[in-house]
């Protein structure tokens, strides 16, 4: 696979913004960092596809294909990935990836695996655009789960509402909107129809900026929104299901693309799992509001379960919070905690201090209990 862009400078670092990189997120930044590389003679591309060991990376010279081996590490997470920018051997066959540059952010999940690994699913993104269909109930507990791991990434969540105009109720679709904005704070909630091109404008001015990346369950439809905005039938797009409203899993590689309004996206495979891979951080930024209410509960170490003085609990019997997100906040804690804890011994000893701790308290109610019995 080769293609031809305009020539170009032969030094990365001279114009970054003039280089036939740009278009792909090149700039003085990157440039700098790839100095050294540069005086060793060696390429300067982005990785725009991985494939069993090859990579596909774009170069002032056009498309080119590249062997992985010398940066395949025991750690997946140190894994060539797309949307890393690398140092690429000028010639041969095959051509070899040398290295690939420090990443400014990078979206991981835990693997299925019984070894709960991480897996780095696409590197140096701005915008993390969570795809929700609604040919389906929405589920917002997995957009939280999303929103949890984009926050964790550094990069900017975007939440997507595809296929809305199978919402034609503008008053049914605001309370969708409103549901979803409820548990995403903070974060764009864009309603938007591929099919007939609404909200595709504000959502391409928002992806305009730097690296995007589309993510959601198969069927959610990425690959039509990800031609809407590319102007183009570039990903292949299967028919939706008459049963259900949902379409089928096609992409079955991560893929980026340049945008032709300016900025990059990298489109992905449907995710069935999304498991959290130390999202501590993601978690508290999703559920902010009782983060926030958690800091007025009377004690400092509040399970928000049964103790006096909770704010959090307070909000739940107010209706202030919905119990339903309060739930969702201590399922997505106990998951991350359970991630941290295989890879953390200091936290595994946490873990344990903590079971025993309340297998002391259970046991002291129960015994309290019998002696009032008897």
């Amino acid at each position: 696979m080769t293609s031809s862009l305009p020539s170009s400078p032969s030094s990365p670092s001279s114009s970054a913004a003039f280089s036939p990189l740009a278009p792909y997120g090149w700039d003085q930044a990157w440039a700098d960092e790839f100095a050294p590389y540069d005086a060793e003679g060696l390429a300067a591309g982005r990785v725009i596809r991985v494939d069993r060991g090859q990579c596909d990376v774009i170069t002032a010279d056009g498309v080119v294909r590249a062997d992985t081996a010398f940066v395949t590490p025991h750690d997946p997470l140190r894994v060539v990935c797309t949307g890393d920018w690398v140092a690429v051997e000028p010639a041969g066959n095959p051509r070899y990836v040398r290295t690939y540059l420090p990443r400014r952010t990078a979206f991981v999940r835990s693997t299925s695996s019984k070894r709960s690994e991480g897996q780095i699913l696409a590197a140096n993104v701005d915008h993390a655009v969570v795809a929700l269909s609604l040919a389906a109930e929405l589920d917002l507990g997995r957009v939280e789960r999303f929103l949890a791991l984009a926050w964790e990434s550094g990069a900017q969540p975007v939440v997507v509402l595809t296929k809305a105009d199978l919402v034609p109720d503008a008053v049914t679709l605001a309370h969708l909107v409103q549901d979803v904005e409820t548990s995403a704070p903070g974060v764009p909630v864009l309603p938007v129809s591929a099919a007939f091109g609404d909200g595709l404008d504000v959502l391409a001015a928002v992806v305009s900026g730097g690296t995007s990346v589309l993510l959601g369950q198969s069927g959610a439809g990425k690959s039509t929104l990800a031609n809407a905005l590319l102007g183009a039938d570039v990903m292949e797009v299967q028919a939706t299901r008459d049963v259900d409203g949902k379409g089928r899993h096609t992409t079955t590689t991560r893929n980026l693309l340049a945008l032709p309004g300016g900025g990059v996206l990298i489109d992905t495979p449907g995710l069935r799992g999304v498991g959290l891979w130390d999202a501590g951080t993601g978690v508290g930024q999703v559920f902010s509001e009782i983060e926030e209410l958690a800091a007025q509960c009377r004690f400092h170490d509040c399970a928000h379960a049964a103790e006096p003085g909770c704010a959090v609990l307070a909000a739940v019997d107010s209706g202030a919070l919905p119990e339903r997100r309060l739930d969702s906040y201590r399922k997505l804690l106990r998951e991350n905690q359970r991630i941290v804890a295989k890879t953390d011994a200091r936290v595994r000893a946490e873990i344990r201090r903590e079971g025993k701790r309340k297998g002391a308290e259970g046991r002291a109610a129960m015994e309290a209990k019998r002696g009032r019995w008897m």
